[in-house]
């Protein structure tokens, strides 16, 4: 059962609909005398189904049952008696098919993409200016600690100063396994990059330090202190040097 008022933890279950109907209810109730809170949390949920809907696509690509290894075996029983000497090719032709078509498939749904919640997140605050800021500051110190308060054991934010970049924005965002946010870094030329920090999940999924690029973005994870982190930015923008470092702090 909850209590009152609610915990972060709590609020996020709310969003993602995880609460029972008795606490929903009460943290309901709660949230309508409270509108401030209520405007943040709907904004979190707005945020979730932004990142849901532009990651879904490409996570749920139906599978095609004409591949199946099964189908395709029994089919190929049933021509064996009646036509022999078709069936060598035939069984030649479905076995290349199936194999281009499953490693195709398996090209084209990336069941287990790293960090692509990062990448969309970037896309929907920094692009397109679809989610505004919870917290703004020309001080770099102001946003550790707005950091700090919800991710206190968190590796702290990186020091791009360096490549240009300052911290001047940052998100708090939600995911299906808990909190997660966004701090942007801005350069004197505009140039934008993202710090993205987010839970591993409920299997404790740890990543080991990688790359990969989505269109005109590139994606550096890595994971410690519990949680997994990426930088964001525009292909090709960031030195490998300062990429390395970040990884190492």
């Amino acid at each position: 059962m909850i209590t009152l008022p609610p915990s972060e933890q709590s609020l996020h279950a709310w969003v993602d609909g995880r609460l029972n109907e008795a606490d929903r209810q009460a943290l309901d109730a709660w949230l309508a005398q409270h509108p401030e809170v209520a405007r943040r949390v709907q904004a979190w949920r707005n945020d979730a189904q932004h990142l849901r809907a532009a990651l879904g696509g490409a996570l749920a690509q139906p599978a095609n049952p004409a591949l199946d290894p099964a189908a395709l075996r029994q089919r190929l029983r049933q021509h064996r008696h009646r036509h022999l000497a078709r069936a060598a090719s035939l069984v030649l032709a479905l076995g290349v098919g199936a194999l281009a078509g499953w490693n195709g498939r398996a090209m084209q749904t990336p069941a287990f993409v790293p960090m692509g919640d990062a990448l969309e997140a970037y896309r929907l605050f920094a692009q397109q200016g679809m989610m505004p800021a919870d917290m703004t500051a020309k001080d770099p110190q102001t946003l550790q600690h707005w950091l700090d308060q919800h991710f206190a054991r968190a590796q702290r934010l990186p020091d791009l100063d360096t490549a240009g970049l300052r911290p001047v924005a940052a998100r708090l965002l939600s995911t299906d396994q808990g909190a997660a946010a966004m701090v942007l870094y801005e350069g004197a030329h505009g140039e934008k990059v993202s710090f993205y920090i987010r839970p591993p999940g409920p299997r404790h999924n740890m990543l080991g330090r990688g790359s990969r690029q989505d269109g005109e973005l590139q994606a550096d994870y890595w994971s410690g202190a519990g949680f997994n982190y990426a930088v964001v930015s525009r292909a090709g923008s960031m030195a490998p040097a300062t990429l390395a470092r970040l990884q190492e702090d």
